[in-house]
């Protein structure tokens, strides 16, 4: 297929960074297009291909030649396909069905409780918001035992630690931070904030919050200072 690959994202797309993340990992030659988006009205107009696309109106949207699809994960496994080498699904099966239900809870399991936090900024203090930052700890301490003495969720860099990774980010930036409880998991953090495939994404992200006036996490202000 010769046509390049266009991806539709957001300045502030947790979705849409996983799927730029996994491009910059598989060395893929794509054009990033940001969408549209404002602090306040957010991602008001909606993209004209985003509404052709995609019907839930939302960023990531691929188009590459006639494959036209949503969602980061249907994107990573297309990513997949099209590229095998380097492989971000693991090769043994219980490997890459572990590591498929560690990116699926991240973004189904964990995720909601942050989405709950974007809602309540103004009073963190808020029974729904303690419940939220305590499903997050939680989650975490879970996280923390998967990931044992290993460097990664399951076996190398894959899809999975992709996913975890940026649905921390918005967590840490939400309120529910990781941790001094979970160390390993710290220490895994820092492996990917130092992947270039991770910076070149998470970068300007911090650029466009510090724009701003929006506070960073350490770990993510560590890629612009």
């Amino acid at each position: 297929m010769s046509e390049k690959m266009r991806l539709y994202s957001g300045p502030l797309s947790m979705f849409g960074a996983k799927a730029e993340i996994a491009a910059h990992e598989k060395g893929l030659d794509f054009e990033l297009i940001m969408v549209p988006f404002d602090m306040e009205r957010l991602y008001e107009p909606k993209h004209p291909e985003i509404l052709r696309i995609n019907p839930k109106r939302q960023v990531p949207v691929l188009i590459h030649g006639e494959v036209e699809i949503f969602d980061s994960t249907q994107i990573f496994e297309y990513f997949e396909h099209l590229k095998p080498d380097p492989a971000l699904w693991p090769a043994a099966p219980q490997a890459r069905a572990k590591a498929r239900l560690l990116e699926h809870k991240s973004d189904e399991v964990f995720f909601p409780a942050v989405i709950r936090l974007m809602g309540l900024q103004d009073r963190l203090d808020d029974p729904a918001a303690v419940a939220a930052r305590e499903a997050s700890a939680r989650y975490y301490f879970q996280i923390e035992r998967e990931l044992g003495e290993a460097d990664f969720l399951a076996g190398p860099c894959s899809f999975a630690d992709i996913a975890f990774y940026m649905a921390q980010l918005f967590a840490a930036r939400m309120g529910a931070p990781m941790t001094d409880e979970t160390p390993r998991l710290l220490a895994w953090r820092k492996r990917m904030t130092e992947r270039p495939a991770v910076r070149k994404v998470i970068g300007p992200m911090a650029r466009f919050l510090r724009s701003h006036q929006r506070p960073l996490p350490n770990f993510m202000a560590s890629v612009v200072d």
